[in-house]
Parts: structure tokens; C-alpha cells; sequence
């Protein structure tokens, strides 16, 4: 007799299908005429696994819930009341008007609304309408509040809404500039319409109150020209924030191969090894010595037969050359101790080791030396006050020209969320992706991050110099590499410029193929042993003979 238990049972599906509900919305869509269809893309997007394994909590948001992506999270239901709450106060402004009416021309927004959203939002019309007018009468008073708190600096002081209610401010300015958590501006225009006179006025207080909070939150000064039109060709909020700090480049198509990033280097090493003689050389030398059968090298040959070597032989030197410091013995090492055969298998297995290890990663990050290895060559870094575009390098002074960035609690967020928005957006240039890969290429270490704060370029708000190499160095790359012209013009020319100094190439050299190459290290071991095979003969034959009948005359005489 068999039965099911209520552990072993199947599962109901925590999601089921609205066949109905689905047709109604497919032939709605199709029947409706959207005035300007083309218009409407989407914009809100889902932060790709990619970026946002690396640090879900930054993409996530952790308190408010802004639109249908989480707005069914059970951790988030505690601001529901306040959301409620905002609404309420928000009917008490429209006065004549129910909020009812308000639901209502959402309502006819309603294909306008889905289009601005990337992923399927299965819910119906009234539920999204309801939702969009909740969510929206919440973002309008905290903007009002936050626009009006003349004095207070909300990186210390908690917001204080009209109901008396704290919360984190840092977190909810967090949360209002994720992707996932963007409602489009359109909507918070259509509900500022119903508080003003006019349309012009409307779109000029939300100007003022969306500057007010981008300006409190960009890690950059906001120098450009902007003015009401702006926020009308916004999106939301996070692309305004973007287009403060990335104006519109020109598009360039090129894009970046895996195995490129590194290519101007691999070309210059590859074109020296190529051109070297060392390798043929030291060949030849090998070869000459193994045909050699008599005097010392006979000697040498049969000592590597006894027991003792053999014994050496058997020791795990395919592991053992891989410990620091013993690499270098490799070469000798597999020419001596092995046959033939057994020295062409060690060296494939090797190489395709090489090979295995030496494929390119999805992501590089930029070759570029870091702070501390610039100032040391000479090079100076001076602070610019605007975006990203004020990138420059003075090759007659050697100074580098960097934005001020101001780091504090919310910065990586919001860096983080501008990458994911760049990325999801599929525009040929990420050019905000490439400043931050430039930063975290020339910010290694701590004492790279305090020669920029006392340069002025990092104003950190921060507990120390780490946390900033912490947040350079932690954050998430775009998922494809792309060329951003007036960056890539700077990186070169640093790289030019630092590879061109004396001290710098001189370093390199001893470095790449002088402690790092096993066939110089062969050479000089090799020319030194001709040296000692040299002095041992010419003392067997005329120094130490000499002194040897010195010494036996001398005791007959005694």
C-alpha cells in the first residue's frame, strides 16, 4: 500500500496564468492607437546577472519599492503605510479633484506605462494604475521635501517626512536611483499638473526639484547648461542623472575583441622575442655541449647517471618549478634530468597549461600604471571641476587632468546603477563604464587613493583612503568592451609617455628579460661555467703544477 505524504507532494506553482486576462491585453494593444508609438521604448531595465552577482544588494533595493519590479517583496511592505500615507496627504492638494481621477488617467496611460518597462509586468490595468499613483505620490513629496530642506545635509541628517515618520535617508536616495526601482517622469508630470496652473509650470517645478536631487547625489559638479527641457526628454530620474555627468558622444560602432585589450603589449613583446638572438644562442650552446665527450663534460654526463641524480630525478619537478623562485630552474632542470621525449611532453604539458591560463577574460581591466607608479615617474595629477569629458593629459607637464569625485555612503550605488544603465541601454560607447575601469586601473592600493585625495581629485567623504581603493577596485565592468575615443586617446598617451622615461624602461628591462628570463639566466650560467672549466685547465697545467713541485722540493730539501 503506498500513499503521499504532504512533504512528497507536488508543489503548486506560486505563478499561474491569466489565459483571459491575456487575450483582453493582446487585443487592447493591438486595437489602440498610441499617439506616437515609436516614442515609447523601454528604459527600465533588469541589471544583468553579470553585474549584479558581483553585489546584489547594490541593484536591489533594500527599503523602498518603486514600480512593479519588487514591489511584492515581503521585506519592503513596511513603507506601504507610508507610500499610503503620502497619497492621502497628496488628495488633500488636489482638493476639487478625487485621487480617484487621478487612477483614472493613469489608466489611459496604461500601454505607455508597460512600454517604458523591459520585463513582462503581469498585472492588470487597475492594479498597475493603483500601484503607479501610490508609488508616484511618494516620490513627488519626498522631491518636495528633500528640495525644501534648506541647510540640512542629508548625508547626516535622516529625512523627516510630514507624518513625523525617520527614515534612512541614505538608503531611500539609494533606492529612488536604481534601475530596477526607476518610475518613468512622465507619470510624476502628469500628477504635478494637477498642482499647477499650467503645463510650463509644472515641467519647471519638476526641473527644479529633480536638479535639487541629482545635484545632492552626483559623485561629479553639474557644470553644464541645462533647463526644464531636459527633464521632459528624460526617461527618469537615473538616465537625467546620467546625461548630467555623460553628454551625448558621437556613436562609434567599434567594438572591442576579447583577446585586443592587451594587443599593442603582446605585439611589442612578441616582435622583441622574434627579433632576439638569445634563444638561437643559448640553442646552440646546448647543442654544442651535448656533443662534447671528453675532458669535463664526459665527466659531467656520467655523474648525472649515478644514483644520487637519479635519485633527484625522481623528485616532483613539475610541481617544484612552479614554487617562487625556482621557475627559473625549469629549463636546465628538464634538459638535464630528462630524456628527450620526456622533456618534449614536461613542455607540452606546460605550454598548453600556458595557453589554458593565458586565455584573455571577458573582462580586463585597463593596462594602465597605477597613481603611486606615475607620481614616481614624474607625473603630476591636477583636479577639474565638471564631468567626465574634462579627461585630459598635458604630455609637456605630464599632468593628468581628472574630474573631481566626491565619494561618500551612496556613491557606489549609484556608480554601480549608471554602469547598469549604460550597459542595458546598448549604446556603442560606454564612456561612464570606461572612466570607472580607468579608476580602478590607477587605483590599486591605499596610498594610491590618498595621493589622489591630497591632489584633490577624490573629495572622500568616507571612513578611510582604503574604503575608496575598496570601491574602485570592487566594482562590476560592463559585459562587453568598447572603444570611447577621447579616453582611449589619454590612456595611450600616459602609457607613452610613462613607457617613454629612462628609469622606466631600465626597470622594465631587468625585470621582463633580465629576472624574469630563464634564457639570460642560462647565458650567464652557461658562460660562467666555461669560465671555471677555463681556470681549471689552465691551473692543472701550469699554475697548480708549479706550485706543486714548489711544495715537494721544498719538503725533500727539509
Amino acid at each position: 500500500m503506498s500513499y503521499s505524504s504532504p512533504a512528497m507532494a507536488t508543489p503548486k506553482p506560486s505563478y499561474t496564468f491569466d489565459e483571459l486576462q491575456w487575450v483582453v491585453r493582446i487585443r487592447r494593444t493591438i486595437e489602440e492607437e498610441m499617439e506616437d508609438e515609436d516614442n515609447y521604448s523601454a528604459c527600465i531595465f533588469v541589471v544583468p546577472k553579470s553585474l549584479k552577482s558581483s553585489k546584489p544588494e547594490a541593484y536591489i533595493p533594500q527599503q523602498l519599492a518603486l514600480g512593479p519590479y519588487h514591489s511584492w517583496r515581503p521585506e519592503l511592505f513596511d513603507m506601504e503605510r507610508y507610500k499610503l500615507a503620502a497619497a492621502k496627504r497628496n488628495q488633500k492638494q488636489l482638493q476639487h479633484i478625487k485621487f480617484q481621477h487621478l487612477v483614472e488617467q493613469f489608466l489611459k496611460m496604461e500601454l505607455r506605462i508597460r512600454a517604458c518597462y523591459h520585463k513582462y509586468l503581469d498585472l492588470n490595468h487597475e492594479t498597475l494604475a493603483w500601484m503607479m499613483a501610490v508609488d508616484v505620490s511618494f516620490l513627488l513629496e519626498f522631491l518636495q521635501i528633500f528640495s525644501n530642506r534648506e541647510g540640512i545635509s542629508s548625508r547626516t541628517s535622516p529625512l523627516v517626512d510630514n507624518a513625523g515618520a525617520k527614515s534612512s535617508c541614505n538608503t531611500i536616495l539609494c533606492d529612488i536611483f536604481m534601475l530596477e526601482n526607476q518610475i518613468p517622469l512622465f507619470i510624476l508630470r502628469k500628477m504635478i499638473e494637477f498642482q499647477h496652473s499650467n503645463n510650463e509650470s509644472a515641467i519647471e517645478a519638476l526641473y527644479l526639484m529633480v536638479m535639487c536631487l541629482c545635484d545632492e547625489v552626483s559623485p561629479f559638479s553639474i557644470t553644464g547648461d541645462f533647463t526644464s527641457s531636459h527633464v521632459k526628454g528624460s526617461a527618469h530620474l537615473l538616465e537625467f542623472l546620467y546625461l548630467t555627468i555623460i553628454p551625448k558622444l558621437e556613436e562609434s560602432p567599434q567594438i572591442v575583441e576579447d583577446g585586443d585589450a592587451m594587443g599593442s603589449m603582446k605585439k611589442d613583446a612578441e616582435s622583441f622575442e622574434n627579433s632576439s638572438h638569445v634563444k638561437q644562442f643559448i640553442t646552440e650552446v646546448w647543442n654544442l655541449l651535448s656533443r662534447l665527450n671528453k675532458g669535463p663534460i664526459s665527466f659531467v654526463k656520467k655523474a648525472m647517471l649515478s644514483k644520487p641524480v637519479k635519485f633527484v630525478k625522481k623528485l616532483p619537478w613539475k610541481f617544484i618549478t612552479m614554487l617562487p623562485g625556482f621557475a627559473l630552474l625549469k629549463q636546465p632542470v628538464e634538459y638535464f634530468m630528462f630524456s628527450k621525449q620526456e622533456s618534449v611532453r614536461v613542455e607540452n604539458e606546460g605550454s598548453s597549461r600556458l595557453k589554458k591560463n593565458s586565455k584573455p577574460p571577458l573582462i580586463e581591466e585597463i593596462k594602465i600604471p597605477s597613481v603611486t607608479e606615475l607620481a614616481k615617474a614624474g607625473f603630476h595629477f591636477v583636479p577639474r571641476v565638471g564631468d567626465i569629458t574634462t579627461i585630459q593629459f598635458d604630455k609637456k607637464t605630464s599632468a593628468l587632468h581628472l574630474p573631481t569625485v566626491s565619494l561618500d555612503v551612496n556613491t557606489e550605488v549609484i556608480l554601480r546603477n549608471l554602469v547598469a544603465y549604460e550597459t542595458s541601454m546598448g549604446t556603442s560607447q560606454l564612456a561612464f563604464t570606461r572612466y570607472t575601469e580607468l579608476m580602478n586601473g590607477i587605483i590599486d592600493t591605499e596610498e594610491d587613493a590618498k595621493l589622489l585625495r591630497e591632489k584633490g581629485v577624490v573629495l572622500n567623504h568616507l571612513k578611510s583612503d582604503l574604503e575608496v581603493a575598496n570601491l574602485w577596485n570592487g566594482m562590476s565592468q560592463s559585459v562587453k568592451l568598447t572603444k570611447v575615443p577621447f579616453l582611449d586617446v589619454v590612456i595611450e598617451d600616459v602609457n607613452k609617455h610613462y613607457n617613454g622615461r629612462w628609469k622606466v624602461k631600465l626597470r622594465q628591462f631587468m625585470k621582463v628579460y633580465v629576472f624574469a628570463s630563464w634564457q639570460f639566466l642560462t647565458l650567464v650560467a652557461v658562460v660562467f661555467l666555461f669560465l671555471l672549466m677555463s681556470l681549471q685547465a689552465f691551473c692543472s697545467v701550469y699554475l697548480c703544477g708549479g706550485l706543486a713541485r714548489i711544495n715537494t722540493s721544498n719538503g725533500d730539501g727539509a
